[in-house]
């Protein structure tokens, strides 16, 4: 030790005889620096409650609460974050991981109150002075804590892809979907926004701890087709991702997808849950769809002895019938399909209900029927000329290509629609060689079709003509068909709707073609119902009218699927058969239900 060191404490000695300083006025005069860390304000209409602030706080200063007229819609839990300033040190990391940019700090630090309460706030919601100020610390233009972009999936290019029904989309490596997985933030707001509600974050922090086991498990608790539904659902849960304000949303379907293909079908009995002994009740499930699937799964793990009747020689409703290959490979449907079956659910193929075997006669056998058969009539395009021979629907077209038919469409093909099954049978004619052209009435943003489907259907090839109405179809010379249709133009709605097409006179024109494909939507077709039984199940425009448990006016009638749920994707039918199968079990074992 130094002399100097020995002598340093005596040092500010030398300070007891000068005049003190001090600040006349230490709180008025004292702003902070224009990037100063104050407290914290919030644009709540561009929050979304999903929360990241919450997960990253290392003080857990923050709490999501729920807050006065403010509700849970999509997108949006309808919680906003609460600041504890007995807890925040102002490290900003709240501000730097927020996705939607809402959350920021003011410069101001100084706050005097006598009630210790008002320190914990809910920045934007409950009044203060700094809300509205533009001063404090903002995240910097170009500093991200959250990865915007997707992992890139692997897919085989245009050019290949319309040459074969090979599945475009290859699947993510094990590195590639644990990276993709490491940006979920766990937010949930895509559980609330599933169907189904499956567990979204806890089947991806699966992938994140490389636990397939544990990941199918997840998946299996609200969802018992993964493997079909990991490549088509409808991913609505994406469109709702807190990360997709950042950029793009999590490739949530292609990492449910992983988790499956990683585990082989034999293996699933030591990693699943098993089905309960027979409880001595039977149940019927008419139609081998998603629903049916689903409805028969749950059952069956309650204890029921279950057995599915379907009219078409395999399983799997419209994921095997309405959904080419390219997009769902079979040998993946029949992944899902077998697992139930080996669970000890019958499924009886070639079984028309009505022809085969009468409605009553399975009524009468069983404790409970759920039906879910679907939407298997075509809509036609009602104009002249449609019953020429050329005009084939868009399911007829697939499920030709499902039994092995060749279509025979031609070298020139008009798909009019804007739906999925008019992009599958676009796509299909591609891959048949055919030019193709796709006549859609309204604009493109209106169009049903996944964006997706939009987009590939566009890449490999096919022309895409929006505000064009059909107007009659004759008999071509060189062609099969001729097909006539008018320009339309956009009728806004009085009442808020969506706009209508409306016919520009004098703006006629024609495509010559080989194959007109109308793919414009399906009804149902209930005509196997008995007539006793009919009158007691109430309809409105064509679908079945339910409770909250599925149950229709029959109360040993239960139903799900597209023929009652309006959202019309395999996820909602698998979330419809989920809730059937807990219908039927409260109506066959609660007292006063049967």
């Amino acid at each position: 030790m130094s002399l100097k060191d020995l002598a340093a404490p005596f040092t500010v000695w030398k300070r007891a005889f000068e005049k003190p300083y001090t600040q006349i006025k230490p709180i008025e005069e004292r702003p902070g620096a224009e990037r100063y860390r104050g407290f914290h304000i919030n644009d709540t209409d561009k929050c979304i409650g999903c929360g990241t602030c919450e997960s990253v706080c290392q003080n857990e200063a923050i709490d999501l609460v729920p807050v006065t007229e403010r509700e849970t819609r999509h997108g949006d839990s309808g919680l906003r974050p609460k600041i504890d300033y007995g807890r925040c040190c102002w490290c900003a990391l709240c501000v730097d991981i927020c996705p939607t940019s809402s959350l920021g700090m003011s410069n101001e630090y100084i706050w005097i109150d006598e009630d210790p309460e008002v320190f914990r706030f809910v920045p934007g919601e409950d009044e203060t002075s700094w809300q509205t100020s533009d001063k404090g610390y903002r995240r910097a233009e170009g500093y991200e804590l959250l990865e915007g972009e997707r992992v890139p999936m692997p897919m085989l290019s245009f050019e290949e892809s319309r040459k074969s029904f090979v599945e475009m989309v290859q699947g993510y490596s094990r590195e590639q979907a644990i990276a993709e997985a490491d940006r979920c933030v766990a937010c949930g707001i895509c559980i609330a926004t599933c169907p189904a509600h499956m567990d979204v974050p806890a089947y991806i922090d699966a992938i994140r701890r490389d636990d397939m086991e544990d990941g199918l498990r997840i998946v299996y608790q609200a969802n018992p087709l993964p493997a079909s539904c990991g490549r088509v659902c409808s991913h609505a849960c994406e469109y709702v991702c807190a990360v997709k304000h950042k950029g793009e949303a999590l490739s949530i379907r292609w990492l449910k997808r992983y988790i499956v293909d990683q585990i082989y079908l034999g293996d699933y009995r030591g990693v699943l849950e098993s089905a309960e002994n027979q409880n001595g009740k039977k149940v019927a499930v008419i139609g081998s769809g998603p629903g049916g699937l689903a409805a028969a799964y749950y059952l069956r793990l309650l204890g029921y002895e279950v057995r599915i009747f379907d009219a078409n020689e395999k399983a799997g409703g419209m994921l095997r019938y309405g959904i080419p290959e390219y997009r769902l490979p079979y040998d993946q449907v029949d992944k899902d399909i077998e697992y139930i079956r080996s669970l000890g659910v019958e499924i009886h193929q070639n079984v028309r209900i009505g022809v085969d075997i009468p409605f009553r006669e399975i009524y009468d056998d069983n404790d409970a029927v759920f039906f879910s058969t679907g939407l298997t009539d075509p809509y036609g395009l009602d104009i002249a000329g449609e019953d020429l021979p050329g005009v084939i629907s868009g399911l007829k077209i697939l499920d030709d290509v499902t039994d092995g038919r060749d279509p025979e469409v031609g070298k020139s093909v008009v798909v009019v629609g804007g739906g999925n099954v008019a992009m599958d049978a676009a796509r299909t004619s591609r891959r048949y060689g055919a030019e193709v052209t796709i006549l859609y009435r309204r604009r493109e943003e209106d169009m049903p079709a996944d964006e997706e489907e939009i987009h590939e259907s566009r890449g490999e090839g096919c022309r895409l003509l929006t505000q064009a109405i059909p107007l009659r179809l004759e008999k071509g010379e060189t062609t099969r068909l001729k097909l006539y249709w008018g320009k339309a133009e956009m009728i806004p709605d009085p009442e808020g709707g969506r706009p209508r097409p409306q016919l520009i006179e004098g703006s006629e024109e024609m495509i010559e073609c080989d194959t007109v494909i109308p793919a414009i939507g399906q009804q149902a077709d209930y005509a196997f119902l008995p007539e006793e039984i009919s009158a007691k199940i109430s309809f409105k425009r064509g679908m079945v009218q339910i409770n909250e448990y599925r149950q229709t006016g029959d109360t040993k009638i239960f139903a799900g699927g597209d023929i009652a749920n309006r959202k019309r994707d395999a996820i909602s039918a698998i979330a419809d058969g989920h809730s059937a199968a807990k219908g039927i079990d409260i109506f066959l074992t609660t007292p006063g239900k049967n």
